[in-house]
């Protein structure tokens, strides 16, 4: 089987091997949604606010012991992993990795690291290890740019309003968000939020909005 491997992508040296394929690994990834409480709803409106790191965990094998209890040190080899979190004195920070098994190609920072010696020479030195490694994805706004087309708040220019729909409900439809219903009113002339009624055609303007009147805008 292919041998998993680290590449260090600020210097570009020839990429860390692992000697021990881990015999698993787990990936973790979560987002953030906030909770808009209006009244009469039977539930709070979620809104989207952010994603959160992706997380790549796995447990490395070194084993360097041979017959007649000879082997050398486990730790040369465990620090080759361990010095990728040395800071990088181009970037003032640990560098960028690519970890890369198969299929699997994940760029990161090794976030942590935890070492276990479970076999030894008789002079004490460890010739066997476990080595708990904890990577977090890199991502920055070029690499976000890339990943993700984003597209402006260009909804469309009217809404009928229909039976039982409020102008909060009419913002969080348009924009996700139930709190941006005054550029609805305002872009309307609407003075009051409850002044709408089934069938009024209304204007719903791209965000951001800026206001004629106020010189306000809104985002």
């Amino acid at each position: 089987m292919e041998k998993a491997s680290i590449l260090n992508l600020e210097t570009g040296d020839d990429p860390v091997p692992v000697l021990f394929n881990p015999e698993e690994y787990s990936q973790r990834r979560e987002v953030t949604y906030a909770q808009t409480t209006i009244p009469g709803l039977s539930g709070p409106l979620l809104q989207f606010v952010a994603g959160a790191m992706q997380t790549l965990e796995m447990e490395l094998f070194i084993d360097t012991y041979v017959d007649q209890g000879a082997g050398e040190d486990a730790r040369t080899i465990a620090d080759q992993v361990l010095s990728l979190m040395s800071i990088h004195p181009a970037t003032h920070a640990p560098p960028r990795l690519q970890f890369a098994w198969g299929s699997l190609v994940f760029t990161c920072v090794l976030a942590s690291a935890t070492s276990t010696y479970v076999m030894f020479r008789e002079d004490g030195v460890p010739v066997r290890m476990r080595l708990q490694v904890t990577f977090n994805e890199y991502r920055n706004l070029e690499l976000e740019a890339k990943a993700v087309k984003r597209e402006t708040a260009d909804y469309t220019t009217e809404h009928v309003v229909r039976q039982g729909e409020t102008l909060l409900s009419i913002a969080h439809d348009a924009y996700a968000d139930p709190t941006k219903w005054r550029p609805i009113a305002l872009a309307n002339g609407l003075a009051d939020p409850s002044e709408i009624a089934v069938g009024d055609a209304l204007r719903i303007p791209s965000l951001p909005y800026r206001d004629a009147h106020t010189d306000r805008e809104f985002s």
